[in-house]
């Protein structure tokens, strides 16, 4: 007759695991001899040696019961379905690793693979990290808003990047963040943005003097003003800038309108 820890030695277990099996009834409790101590017998070797082997072969202690008392032809069908539980959690926890590795690369948090893509490309344009994560900011709430539209935008965003004035204007305001309100450079960012307007109502992407088109469209004027307001926040520099606008006859940011020239 055994100890518990003899009959651990025999199995390749820890008496923990061992004491763990009697809890959740895999393993029977002998009765305690005459000193006190539990003994066992070789069955009790066996048993504990055949639940370690299921165990350690990924079977879900849960299952280990039906398996040891099955016939052959059960125990078969057992480990086939198991062994498709496996799979299927396989796959999931796959799918948790990849999401988990972009994740890790930074802006696919909330972010579709478009605009990610998009991101990337202004870096390789030299644009700094600082502005790259304000503007990240803002298509994360957009896309959270529009997500049937946002590849399509993004799509369109790529096409304007073929306009050296749109390639300039990121190399501006990249390091407007630190230009004082009095900077002369804001006259050109204003410049360059006065002639993409002109050209996106040219090219009727407009509406009664409306720029922007389906996405603003779909947008309600609160969160148009959210996104005005956290473009104005950014920086002095902003605030300005969308008084020279206005100044030349053009309202709002993310809707942009045609209005009368300020006095």
């Amino acid at each position: 007759m055994l100890t518990i820890s003899r009959l651990a030695a025999y199995a390749g277990v820890t008496v923990r695991a061992v004491r763990h099996y009697h809890r959740i009834g895999l393993l029977p409790e002998p009765e305690r001899d005459h000193s006190g101590y539990r003994t066992y017998d070789a069955a009790a070797v066996v048993r504990l040696i055949r639940i370690h082997a299921l165990a350690a072969a990924g079977v879900p202690l849960a299952r280990v019961q039906e398996l040891l008392e099955a016939d052959p032809e059960e125990f078969a069908a057992s480990v086939r379905a198991i062994d498709k539980e496996l799979r299927a959690e396989i796959r999931r926890l796959q799918g948790t690793r990849e999401r988990l590795a972009k994740l890790a690369a930074g802006e696919q948090l909330a972010l579709p693979q478009s605009v990610v893509d998009y991101l990337d490309r202004l870096r390789g344009l030299g644009v700094e990290e600082r502005y790259i994560e304000l503007e990240r900011d803002g298509w994360i709430m957009i896309a959270a808003q529009v997500p049937d539209l946002i590849d399509a935008v993004i799509a369109k965003k790529h096409e304007e990047l073929d306009n050296p004035d749109m390639v300039r204007l990121y190399q501006l305001v990249s390091g407007a963040l630190d230009w004082s309100a009095d900077d002369s450079r804001i006259v050109e960012v204003a410049d360059i943005l006065e002639r993409l307007l002109i050209r996106a109502m040219a090219a009727g992407e407009a509406d009664a003097g409306r720029v922007g088109g389906k996405l603003t469209d779909v947008m309600d004027d609160q969160f148009v003003d959210l996104l005005d307001t956290t473009m104005l926040e950014t920086s002095p520099v902003a605030e300005r800038l969308m008084a020279m606008l206005a100044e030349r006859g053009w309202k709002g940011w993310t809707r942009v309108e045609r209005v009368p020239p300020h006095p």
